[in-house]
């Protein structure tokens, strides 16, 4: 209210509001884009039906006038999306120092307008708003439907307010067709007793073809035309979706009556046909707002009976059989849109690109030819008024003879696009149990069953397919938006769709490829030899971004694919810009703050957490920098994380590695990373509520208990603590070391790993228990130090657990399954040092090179001096292999699977920490002495690489992977 009243700027209530957001929701809520999306044309578009009623009222002798709660915008203007002509007067709250519901307001605007308060109409949808206008004597409306309101208007007024047909509009300049030609040719084809002035307007829906509405006397009908202008090869056939309409209207499928098909271009400038104007309701808003949830339920129901019904038409009975070719729709149908992006492509879209590659490579096999609509979605049905029974299927401009299931799916693009989109409305991320809308899973069961049919496993190409479909789709919808002929008005401002949709189709692609290497034989490894390969459109030839797509040449029908993004450029632009915001936020808070967390380190508060670094992490979740670790294809549905792939992440990881602070402020720091992983891939419904959300939420941090002194624990099997069940519950006993975190004050969990019989097989013997850290007879001996260094608050802790006493409840996934869950748990997290060293080495260098740029010895500068210019040059080399070895794991990791990476992983294992011990040793020598001080981060990054070379296993292990691997290979 303060804001409207234009009593504080955008700025406080900016954080005002995310302030009360995040008390609320009890989580960060990012709100720096409240405003884009507030005032953005999808959501403050005016009800076209309302301003007709408006320019009505005016006709009439009326006087109209705009009382806005509104705000006023950085430029310093007020914010009213509406033509100030149309109003005799405006009165803004932000400009008048009052808002609704304030009676003063209401006062002022009847002054201005001269008329008493019963003189007066107010419409509002908010119940305060018009309980304050009818206190004053003001006639109100409240306005749930734009068109219940309208009703209600009219009979205050006697007289009609809406002159416009349902979802039409007047026709757009740039589509514009000649009335008197079409008026004339009407007349001879409906008779010459037709009489009155022909009435033409367009409608507003559809991507590409025009559609108009027509009255002439006594007859209502549609017209729908091809574009004009230069036409992409094949697009935009309204002959054959005219002959097919008339085919399935004789077959009893709900679709308009058509009537006539002028092929003669002299007419109206391009071919169209005519067809009966059918009154009903379009819903645009696949979420349906308004109605009840069984309502919505029985809306999708009949959508998907009509769908079966389209593809039970008996072909030869309705002469479709000919239509079309009857195999291969698919292929063809990739072909077709490859070639329609190609012939419409502005600039290159990697992600196009990927799919491009990927698609050909995928193909299902085509199990039944029917009848495809080609673009069947709710907003391209006519439902009847007052029942939940499609009246008519329209747009049948991509009509064929194909594929059903690319109905199916295309039928389920709702499901993953947000409320917000502007082409293609979706409601992604609502609740759809509370709206009674079929998932996508049931709504294809339900499909499914109604068919006869088993479900289909290669589904998530469908969806993929259909995806990359809308993409090209959009995209020759924006190049003729470019010179005006396309039907979309918002086409031009809206460049970026089809980048969107190749993003979700890449989802897709990545959760099929995943689906393909489960399925795979697990005894058959993937082969290592490879080879380079790139077609003539790849990305290779785009200055900063090199793209390398590697395949098996053993394996053709698992041939993992997918796109090696070697630097941050060739990142998709939500993953480039997610790792900009990254690298600013470094820069803006995370460097500026090592100081005073060097010091804290050091302090005698050194074993509590930093308030500066809390302080951080609140600021990070706000930006939406938070839990960025969790891989694809453990969160498919990024429920828990960003959902970015391994080389996705590598990037990003690499950044935060270049502070020691970083990772723990965006909640990515081991050990917590592996154990939320291990609660995502493992853990049972109630263990995640308990332990996963508030290691999610950055409010607890975690240990993983493994390492033993005793024994050595580079080879798991042979831990010696016990975990014993005992009544109703399991009792460990055991001696630990090198426990990272678990002297942090924060520290709520340990998960243990032990022994529950010894007499197993060798690795059937362990499991993994949740020990909370509250639980009697967990003993910290004392405090580890790295080269000295204590690493609080965390620290390294030496721990017994004597008879300690665990729920049962807290063992994952159950006795025996503990070296699994350990493999599992070193899935991603294996490589996450690997790419954090990566970080460290950059840094160690970068602050190399201003050294000896800054610095003069024995009469001349570093720079000059020979033997630390080699350094630098064997630096950077070095560098540059380790990353791209690493970017390989991680692009095997994201396309083959873990199992298959595990050469490449192991390899790292062996090259990174080695590598940035050297470059950082370089970098300690090129500053002397003050590189072993506090006042750099060299000392702690080199202690920790050294360290690395044992956290996830010692090099000899490695080294003995990688060689048995190798004598596997066939010479």
């Amino acid at each position: 209210m303060k804001f409207m009243r234009g009593e504080i700027t955008k700025q406080d209530f900016l954080e005002e509001f995310g302030r009360h957001c995040s008390k609320m929701s009890k989580t960060s809520v990012p709100v720096d884009s409240f405003f884009s999306v507030l005032t953005s044309e999808q959501v403050a578009k005016p009800f076209p039906v309302m301003m007709e009623a408006i320019t009505q009222v005016r006709a009439k002798g009326l006087k109209t006038a705009v009382l806005s709660n509104n705000f006023y915008l950085s430029s310093g203007k007020s914010f009213l999306p509406l033509d100030r002509t149309q109003f005799d007067v405006v009165v803004e709250s932000c400009l008048e120092g009052v808002c609704k519901p304030d009676p003063r307001i209401y006062k002022l605007c009847l002054e201005r307008l001269g008329l008493q308060p019963s003189e007066s109409i107010f419409l509002d949808d908010l119940g305060m708003n018009l309980k304050a206008a009818a206190s004053l004597g003001i006639h109100t409306i409240k306005v749930n439907d734009p068109e219940t309101a309208l009703k209600e208007l009219e009979t205050l007024l006697g007289f009609t307010l809406r002159t416009v047909v349902p979802n039409t509009r007047p026709v757009r300049k740039t589509m514009e067709i000649p009335k008197d030609s079409l008026e004339k040719y009407l007349k001879d084809l409906l008779g010459t007793q037709t009489t009155g002035v022909l009435k033409l307007l367009q409608f507003d829906h559809g991507l590409s073809n025009p559609t108009y509405y027509i009255k002439l006397g006594d007859h209502q009908l549609v017209l729908r035309k091809k574009p004009p202008g230069t036409l992409l090869p094949s697009a935009h056939a309204i002959e054959r979706e005219f002959r097919i309409m008339k085919a399935l209207g004789n077959a009893g499928v709900p679709v308009p009556k058509v009537l006539h098909l002028c092929e003669d271009s002299g007419v109206i400038g391009t071919p169209f046909y005519l067809m009966e104007y059918c009154p009903g309701v379009v819903y645009k808003d696949p979420s349906l707002p308004g109605l009840e949830s069984s309502q919505r339920r029985a809306i999708y129901t009949a959508m998907n009976r009509v769908l079966c019904k389209i593809h039970s038409v008996d072909l030869k009975a309705t002469g479709l059989e000919d239509n079309r070719k009857h195999g291969d729709y698919i292929p063809r149908q990739v072909q077709t849109w490859i070639k329609q992006y190609r012939a419409s492509e502005t600039s290159t879209i990697p992600t196009m690109e990927r799919l491009i590659e990927w698609l050909p490579l995928h193909l299902p096999k085509q199990e039944k030819t029917t009848v495809v609509h080609g673009d069947f979605r709710l907003d391209n049905l006519l439902f009847h008024p007052e029942k939940m029974e499609v009246l008519a299927v329209l747009d049948w401009e991509l009509s064929t003879l194909g594929d059903p299931l690319a109905d199916v799916a295309f039928s389920c693009l709702a499901h993953y696009l947000p409320p917000s989109f502007p082409v293609l409305r979706g409601f992604s991320g609502c609740d759809l149990t509370q709206l009674g809308i079929p998932t996508a899973e049931e709504y294809f069961r339900m499909y499914c069953l109604h068919m006869g049919i088993a479900p289909i496993k290669n589904w998530n190409f469908y969806m993929a397919f259909s995806f990359f479909r809308v993409a090209a789709i959009l995209q020759g919808v924006y190049k003729r938006s470019l010179t005006g002929q396309a039907s979309l008005a918002t086409t031009q401002q809206n460049g970026k769709l089809t980048e969107f949709m190749s993003n979700l189709a890449w989802d897709f692609a990545v959760k099929e490829g995943f689906r393909i290497f489960k399925e795979m034989p697990a005894t058959k490894p993937l082969t290592r030899s490879y080879h380079t390969w790139a077609g003539p459109q790849s990305l290779l030839s785009r200055p900063g971004t090199r793209s390398y797509i590697r395949l098996p040449e053993s394996s053709p029908a698992h041939t993992p694919q997918g796109a090696l993004v070697i630097s941050p450029e060739g990142l998709s632009p939500p993953v480039r810009e997610l790792y900009q915001r990254l690298g600013q936020f470094m820069e803006q808070h995370v460097y500026p703050a090592e100081p005073e967390l060097r010091s804290h380190q050091a302090s005698a508060e050194r074993w509590t957490p930093s308030p500066l670094v809390e302080e951080l992490k609140e600021k990070a979740k706000a930006e939406g920098l938070w839990n960025l670790f969790l891989p694809l294809e453990t969160d498919p549905e990024r429920k828990y994380g960003a959902g970015l792939t391994n080389v996705e992440y590598a990037h990003l990881c690499e950044r935060m590695g270049t502070s020691l602070y970083a990772p723990e402020i965006f909640n990515c720091s081991a050990p917590d990373t592996g154990n939320m992983e291990l609660l995502v891939r493992y853990g049972t419904e109630e263990q995640k509520a308990r332990w996963l959300v508030p290691l999610l939420e950055g409010k607890t941090r975690s240990c993983f208990a493994m390492t033993e002194p005793q024994v050595a624990s580079s080879d798991a099997t042979n831990i010696e603590s016990s975990i014993r069940e005992e009544d109703n519950c399991y009792v460990i006993n055991g001696h630990k070391w090198w426990i990272s975190g678990i002297l942090d004050p924060r520290c709520q969990l340990c998960v243990f790993m032990g022994k529950t019989d010894p007499h197993a097989p060798r690795h059937q013997q362990q499991s993994v228990l949740l020990v909370p850290m509250h639980s009697p007879g967990i003993k910290v001996i004392r405090p580890l130090t790295v080269y000295g260094l204590e690493d609080a608050p965390g620290g390294h802790g030496e721990v017994l657990f004597e008879q300690v006493c665990v729920p049962k409840e807290n063992m994952v996934l159950g006795p025996g399954r503990g070296f699994e869950i350990a493999q599992g748990r070193l899935g991603p997290g294996r490589i996450h040092h690997c790419m954090r060293l990566i970080g460290y080495s950059e840094r160690a260098l970068a602050l190399m090179k201003a050294r000896v740029k800054s610095r003069v010895a024995f009469g001349k500068p570093l720079v000059e001096q020979g033997t630390l210019l080699a350094d630098i040059a064997q630096s950077r080399v070095e560098i540059e292999q380790a990353r791209l070895l690493v970017l390989k794991a991680a692009h095997l990791m994201d396309v083959a699977g873990n199992k298959a990476a595990a050469l490449d992983i192991a390899m790292i294992k062996m090259v990174a920490p080695s590598m940035a011990s050297r470059v950082i040793d370089r970098a300690i020598q090129a500053f002397g002495a003050a590189g072993l001080s506090s006042d750099y981060p060299l000392a702690q990054f080199f202690a920790w690489a050294r360290a690395l070379r044992f956290a996830d296993g010692p090099d000899e292990v490695h080294r003995a992977a990688v060689a048995k691997m190798e004598l596997k290979r066939h010479i």
